[in-house]
């Protein structure tokens, strides 16, 4: 059944919402919905009392240590954290307080994917710590591509249900976010997420454009309950109108989820 999951994204330090396709490391500074004025820790302590379950702190670029681990420290073992992690630091992030590690960009070299290095990772921390991020970017009618470093480089992977099943024996789930339209609150990507319910063998959370509560209904439909949610930019603790956060709450208690 979907769910909403909440994130935590820190940009030089601070919470921060940020258009995706804007990071990149030509510029200075991406384009950015919001900055917060509050403790990344402070956001997970709110998450983990309203009995938020998986969510993610991601650490976009250099100068994030500190921030990731004041999050962590807010919810110790009840966040995931993705952001440079390899298979040399992951079990230092897990031990810092990470209930699993997210990882794209070491996993790939020359724009390809390492299986060597997608084993060398579940095998250091084990795949029930590991959830694999297949963040992409579309390039055709129905073809997505994985895109790494802060997804500025569109790699050969191609999400699809071959690669989601020989990926799926390495890890405990996947985090997808839509590039193409993270922070821009003009809706999800709803072919993509058809395509995830249709194919992907292990809990999967979309990320990307969400801009109503009516999304999570969206995505419960598009993929059977297969796929759950973050919504990011739109939510008014992030200074969005559109959605609230006490709405989420409230829509995942309906289902089950409780504090």
């Amino acid at each position: 059944m979907t769910r909403f999951r909440p994130c935590i994204d820190l940009h030089a330090g601070q919470v921060k919402q940020i258009v995706g396709a804007s990071l990149r490391d030509d510029r200075d500074e991406p384009q950015t919905n919001f900055v917060s004025s509050i403790a990344p820790a402070e956001y997970a302590a709110r998450y983990r009392a309203d009995g938020l379950v998986g969510g993610h702190v991601i650490k976009l670029g250099p100068g994030n240590d500190e921030a990731a681990r004041q999050a962590l420290s807010g919810w110790p073992g009840g966040l995931q954290l993705g952001g440079g992690i390899t298979a040399e630091n992951a079990a230092s992030w897990l031990s810092a307080g990470a209930d699993k590690v997210i990882v794209t960009s070491w996993l790939f070299v020359g724009g390809a994917l390492d299986m060597g290095r997608v084993e060398q990772l579940a095998h250091a921390v084990g795949k029930h710590r590991v959830v694999l991020d297949l963040s992409c970017r579309r390039i055709g009618p129905a073809t997505w591509r994985v895109a790494a470093d802060r997804w500025q480089t569109t790699t050969e992977t191609t999400i699809r249900a071959d690669t989601l099943a020989r990926l799926a024996d390495h890890c405990s789930e996947f985090l997808v976010h839509a590039a193409d339209v993270e922070g821009r609150c003009e809706g999800i990507d709803q072919d993509l997420v058809r395509l995830l319910g249709d194919t992907c063998p292990l809990p999967c959370t979309y990320a990307g454009g969400a801009r109503s509560l009516d999304d999570l209904d969206l995505v419960q439909v598009l993929s059977n309950g297969r796929v759950d949610l973050t919504i990011g930019s739109a939510l008014d603790l992030f200074g969005g109108t559109r959605v609230r956060y006490t709405d989420c709450v409230a829509w995942n208690r309906r289902r089950g989820e409780s504090p």
